[in-house]
């Protein structure tokens, strides 16, 4: 009796569970969001206006300019400068390779900050005032949450006031 009974209240729970197979069309909108990049597939362009020139960006998932979530590949040449900035959400950073050194601040002082090689991480609120550098050139991967942006500490640091015969 026991035993008809388990299986009974088995039943029933097997019977109150909804169903988990997506239909068809849940099916197909999953496939149509899932995106693989090999790493000889990634297509960059130039980096945004927002960043000094040399930088490389690939957008790999959302849209850095609307609300949501966003992941964005960077990659920097050797002596390449990020003066001090902030951003208008938190940022996270994974050094792919290379070696990227990032300092707190509203002052460039290269003898602050911390190396960073591949495999490391940095996390930091929006506002932290800060900047960055790499003497060899890296790959960063980027993960936020959009409308990202950039704003430079002091105005004349931003590339995108530099006037156009200047370019």
């Amino acid at each position: 009796m026991k035993r008809q009974y388990l299986i009974a209240l088995a039943l029933l729970a097997v019977a109150a569970t909804p169903a988990t197979t997506p239909s068809s069309e849940t099916a197909k909108a999953a496939a149509a969001e899932h995106r693989v990049f090999a790493a000889d597939d990634i297509k960059w362009a130039d980096g945004p206006a927002s960043l000094p020139k040399g930088a490389k960006m690939a957008v790999l998932s959302g849209d850095p300019k609307a609300p949501g979530v966003f992941t964005m590949r960077l990659t920097l040449p050797a002596g390449y400068k990020i003066p001090p900035h902030t951003h208008p959400a938190d940022e996270n950073v994974t050094i792919l390779s290379g070696e990227f050194h990032m300092a707190m601040g509203d002052k460039w002082d290269d003898t602050k900050g911390h190396a960073l090689t591949a495999g490391s991480f940095s996390t930091m609120p929006k506002g932290t005032r800060h900047y960055a550098w790499s003497k060899t050139g890296a790959v960063l991967q980027l993960n936020g949450m959009g409308p990202w942006g950039i704003t430079y500490v002091n105005p004349a640091d931003d590339p995108r006031n530099v006037k156009e015969a200047a370019k």
